[in-house]
């Protein structure tokens, strides 16, 4: 967020759209006194339905007006009623459109009028309020297609596709690092799960082994002591033979027991060093997961720092620009001074042009007539 730039700003905050030519303002006028006149349309039928309530605050010229609208109302539903003469249903439903200009004049012309009828006068809804609200939001989207141009209607295209291509790739990172994270703890969870089976099945095997040899000594023993009473020296023989085979025999269970324990340490290492790649894969799993963190905090301050410095920017633009619209229209003034200046100095020259064109030529005909009267003169002595 830190990088939007200004204009696309402007258009994510529709608040801080203004009109900026007077062509937009005018278009904006005849939106809102549209909506006006829709709000009081509507106000008319209730208004009408408690007239005489509502008489002494309309005035004369405004109920009378709305007398006229009731009666021109009345004399169209009988003739759509009745259907017939086409041309004086045309008459009444111009009569009817002049009225109702006529009367929402009035009503425009004494605007705390209308402020008044709408908390006193109370009116269902109606398909009127929807049609009202649609016109509202309207006229809010000309407002904000009028005060976008084509290129930052395109620099926020721009800006919403890139903001999805991230939230996509971040979607991406994080399904790819959780699918990451339940493989590793699935494959620790088996390794566990069949090394324990291991270690089971071989205490199980010992104890087995165990048995089968108490078993066997114990029939041996019996053997033995039957043989002893059949043959003393033939027993003795077996005895000593008996016992060097549960010697040999208990050496080879000794060993098979240290086997079984040496692969059980080896096994049971194994699993701690698994559990301890687990673990590391964890820590590093939360230590990622906290740098994130940390960025997105430093992030989120960078952003709030920057929306305050764009609140006083914006602050000081405001004032910037009347200050701007305050020296153009001193500028504006001077020149217009200066023009009618300029206006006034060669009315002058022109009105001095005249005048010595006149003077000039008032000389001349003097000089012309002073001459004439000498010649006449001249010639009435030669006659004489």
């Amino acid at each position: 967020k830190a990088g939007i730039p200004l204009s696309v700003m402007k258009l994510l905050d529709p608040r801080q759209l203004k009109p900026d030519s007077t062509e937009t303002e005018r278009i904006l006028t005849v939106f809102d006194e549209t909506i006006v006149k829709l709000e009081i349309t509507r106000l008319i039928p209730r208004v009408i339905g408690s007239l005489e309530r509502f008489a002494r605050m309309l005035g004369p010229e405004i109920t009378s007006g709305l007398l006229e609208l009731q009666k021109l109302s009345v004399e169209i539903q009988d003739l759509l009623a009745s259907p017939g003469d086409e041309e004086r249903r045309r008459a009444l439903e111009q009569r009817l459109k002049c009225s109702l200009r006529n009367t929402l004049r009035l009503f425009l012309a004494n605007p705390l009028l209308y402020h008044g009828l709408k908390y006193e006068v109370w009116v269902r809804e109606s398909p009127a309020d929807v049609f009202i609200k649609a016109f509202k939001e309207f006229r809010d989207f000309t407002l904000e297609r009028l005060l976008t141009s084509p290129d930052e209607e395109k620099e926020k295209i721009q800006f919403m596709e890139d903001i999805s291509l991230r939230i996509e790739k971040n979607t991406e990172t994080i399904s790819a690092l959780q699918a990451e994270l339940e493989a590793a703890i699935q494959t620790r969870d088996e390794e566990v799960n069949s090394k324990d089976k291991k270690i089971e099945n071989l205490k199980t095997s010992m104890e087995n082994l165990a048995k089968e040899c108490k078993a066997d000594i114990q029939q041996i023993t019996k053997e033995g002591e039957k043989q002893q009473k059949e043959d003393e020296k033939a027993s003795q023989d077996r005895c000593a033979r008996l016992e060097q085979d549960v010697l040999h025999l208990r050496a080879q269970f000794k060993a098979l027991v240290l086997e079984h324990r040496a692969s059980e340490l080896v096994l049971r290492k194994k699993r701690c060093k698994t559990e301890r790649e687990t673990e590391k894969w964890v820590q590093k799993y939360d230590t990622d997961m906290t740098e994130k963190q940390t960025t997105y905090e430093e992030v989120e301050a960078v952003y709030n720092e920057e929306k305050a410095q764009l609140a006083l920017l914006m602050e000081k633009h405001a004032l910037l620009l009347q200050e701007y619209t305050e020296i153009e229209e001193e500028r504006r003034m001077l020149k217009e001074k200066a023009e009618e200046a300029a206006r006034e100095a060669a009315r002058r020259n022109d009105a001095a042009t005249y005048i010595q064109a006149f003077w000039k030529g008032y000389l001349v005909r003097s000089i012309y007539k002073s001459k004439l009267k000498k010649g006449k003169g001249k010639g009435r002595g030669r006659g004489k």
